[in-house]
């Protein structure tokens, strides 16, 4: 299979949403990462993301659709994912929902569970095919485990990439979040933290007025995505909140310049942006990677997440 590369002009979305309606699978940009889309109503179609993905099977994906109104025909919105949604819809926010008994979304997608995760993203691009296309599931466009693509570049990678094995990708840049979506469930009837991203779960515990509850995940039965133990993994082995790097490791700094730093400055938006790419141009040193300490508060929490899956002991 030949990769099409798609620009995101009138014809390149059709293009896309023609993939799309045919059962392909088309990497698409977001605000996040870019994503892995495939037709979420189409059993053979998300089969077709793991496929390209090499994913396991019980791992769910997430639905993104337009709007809020289309999430309300996929899962049963209670009253607090009602005001989360008004807070950050558009936005890097997955719910874990109930998955409504008429939603018509493949079991595949689910991974068999009662509960949908569902977000709906802010990019522009993303919107305009949503409306063509209806819910998509899409995972980050990249081979299960590796660094997350923040660029179409990264998603044609020659290694680790996904360029051959799926239909088209949808170039619109590079991403401004550059962090999955952060992931809030109600497992035990209680807003709870899933997976940390690219809203800080400070703000989301200040619009439900309440702390978030911790969850303690099992990699073997995870309930939402983002929860394997090794998971955003480079080719080389990370050593985390190394401030001296030793004469034979490539040094990942914050708050410093450098050849392979997150923020010069410190900050921890520009940092999440960076990390994936930064990641990337690292592991091309082919030496161990140390990475400095990363203040574990607002998005930081994100990114320690991201970097101690991607330390990780690999199977």
């Amino acid at each position: 299979m030949q990769t099409e590369r798609l620009l995101p002009d009138q014809m390149g979305m059709a293009r896309a949403a023609i993939l799309l309606a045919g059962g392909q699978v088309v990497a698409i940009p977001t605000e996040t990462v870019y994503g892995l889309a495939g037709d979420a109503r189409n059993g053979e179609a998300v089969a077709r993301i793991y496929q390209a993905k090499g994913r396991p099977s019980f791992n769910p994906l997430i639905v993104h659709v337009p709007d809020v109104d289309a999430a309300r025909t996929i899962a049963g919105m209670t009253p607090e994912a009602e005001a989360l949604a008004a807070a950050f819809w558009p936005g890097a926010l997955t719910l874990v929902l109930p998955l409504r008994s008429d939603a018509g979304i493949a079991s595949l997608v689910t991974a068999g569970l009662d509960t949908v995760a569902i977000r709906v993203p802010a990019h522009p691009v993303a919107q305009a095919l949503l409306r063509l296309t209806g819910p998509l599931a899409a995972p980050s466009a990249n081979a299960s485990g590796r660094i997350s693509p923040t660029s179409a570049a990264h998603v044609l990678d020659p290694d680790g990439g996904l360029d051959g094995r799926i239909g088209a990708v949808l170039d619109a840049g590079p991403c401004p979040v550059g962090l999955e979506s952060t992931i809030i469930g109600w497992p035990q009837g209680r807003a709870t933290l899933l997976r940390p991203g690219g809203i800080p779960a400070e703000a989301i515990a200040k619009v439900l007025a309440q702390p978030l509850a911790a969850h303690q995940a099992d990699p073997a039965t995870p309930n939402a995505p983002g929860q394997l133990t090794s998971h955003y993994a480079p080719n080389a082995t990370l050593r985390l909140d190394a401030s001296d790097p030793r004469p034979d490791e490539t040094h990942v700094a914050f708050g410093r310049p450098g050849p392979f730093t997150l923020s010069e400055t410190g900050n921890l938006t520009q940092a999440a942006a960076r990390l994936f790419d930064t990641l990337r141009r690292a592991d091309r040193e082919g030496r161990p990677i140390a990475v400095a300490p990363i203040p574990d508060h607002g998005l930081g929490a994100a990114i320690n997440d991201r970097l101690r899956r991607a330390a990780a002991p690999r199977d």
